[in-house]
């Protein structure tokens, strides 16, 4: 089994969605004996989208540029790690009622047309698929999927979109008033999902 965690907190030794992404994994190599784990920490950073990153995303690939290659290579990195991945666990807080700047950046770095999704006469159709998804979700006062959420719903979406429909949340939220209460539940919710369930296969990635 191949695990991709994508982790988007700031924080480093005191986060919450770190440290439960963690114990999620480890629950999944307890399950499955060897597994392969690539870890893209989005703290250390990441590109952004700009004019010449869209100029070659719209060039066909056969008649791009050395530079406009070089533009798309970091995205390119991150599209391949999500194809390659059986297992992708996404961890993030969400910050102002979203999602951090670095993990909004990522998103726009993997959505490529033709790589992980593409547009039929039916509309866009996900490419990445086969694959199962666990989002952790920590929060200091928002509570998970409330109308003032808008990390939860958008992940969902954007995931979604590129194929990735087997999706479950862990949520350890309102950690400012509640901690030890939403940590041990979401611990609760990892057991039951790992003991419970199994991934997709991953033929079509």
């Amino acid at each position: 089994m191949r695990i991709l965690e994508v982790s988007a907190s700031g924080r480093r030794a005191d986060s919450i969605s770190r440290q439960l992404s963690n114990e999620l994994i480890e629950a999944l190599e307890a399950r499955e004996g060897e597994v392969e784990v690539v870890r893209r920490d989005l703290s250390k950073g990441i590109p952004l989208v700009d004019e010449g990153w869209i100029e070659a995303n719209f060039t066909p690939e056969d008649e791009r540029t050395r530079d406009q290659r070089e533009a798309l290579s970091a995205s390119d990195a991150l599209v391949e790690e999500l194809q390659a991945a059986d297992v992708i666990v996404i961890g993030s807080p969400i910050y102002n009622f979203g999602v951090p700047a670095a993990l909004k950046a990522w998103v726009d770095m993997i959505a490529r047309a033709r790589k992980t999704f593409r547009y039929t006469a039916d509309g866009p159709e996900g490419l990445l698929k086969g694959k199962k998804v666990y989002v952790v979700i920590a929060s200091g006062g928002v509570p998970v999927d409330s109308p003032v959420d808008f990390a939860t719903p958008y992940l969902r979406h954007v995931l979604k979109f590129v194929g990735l429909t087997d999706v479950d949340v862990i949520a350890a939220h309102q950690l400012g008033s509640r901690a030890d209460e939403s940590i041990d539940a979401a611990r609760m919710q990892i057991a039951n999902l790992v003991h419970t369930s199994r991934p997709s296969s991953n033929e079509a990635a």
